[in-house]
């Protein structure tokens, strides 16, 4: 009879649970299902956070992720599908994931909306081979949606965040360390 070590049951279930935030509900390979659950998510982000209607009138594009699913047990990652719109209409389908080590357990879904606030901003996006969030990721996060809102520190960020909707027992969402990549769905 054979048992498991500490390593090999953390190994184990970390890729039990990378393998199903792979199949977070969006992982149906249709345009139509992700520009779907895109409407969906932004008609969400826009009732309950009535301040993101300013962000999304001045932004150059968005990039909207309906459902990032995120797990840690030592290791961690995340992953999900979403659209770049630029006004009404998708231009591209994009994949993100990442991955982290630490002291680190649970899991959690959320989504999460990236404004493009300059016409640079969203080419330097568009035009890479893999964007990766990091430094010019302006955060805006509240608890309450009536006050979220784009306020003059967030004015001037060529991109800014809005993560919202976060359900699990994991502590936190951050999008540091995340790679978007171009995808065909």
């Amino acid at each position: 009879m054979s048992t498991f070590s500490r390593r090999q049951f953390g190994l184990a279930a970390l890729a039990g649970t990378t393998l199903a935030a792979c199949g977070n509900g969006i992982g149906s390979p249709g345009a139509a299902t992700i520009d779907a659950r895109v409407d969906s998510t932004l008609n969400f982000m826009r009732q309950t956070y009535p301040g993101t209607r300013d962000l999304e009138a001045r932004a150059a594009g968005m990039l909207v992720m309906p459902l990032i699913t995120e797990v840690g047990l030592g290791l961690g990652g995340s992953f999900g599908r979403g659209a770049l719109r630029v006004g009404p209409s998708t231009v591209d389908y994009y994949s993100t994931a990442s991955g982290s080590a630490g002291l680190q357990i649970g899991a959690q879904q959320f989504s999460h909306v990236l404004f493009f606030m300059t016409e640079d901003a969203l080419r330097d996006f568009r035009q890479s081979p893999g964007w990766a969030a990091g430094a010019d990721l302006e955060y805006v996060i509240s608890a309450q949606g009536e006050t979220l809102r784009a306020e003059t520190t967030t004015t001037l960020a060529p991109v800014i965040a809005v993560v919202f909707g976060q359900t699990g027992l994991r502590v936190g969402a951050t999008l540091e360390g995340t790679k978007y990549t171009r995808i065909i769905p």
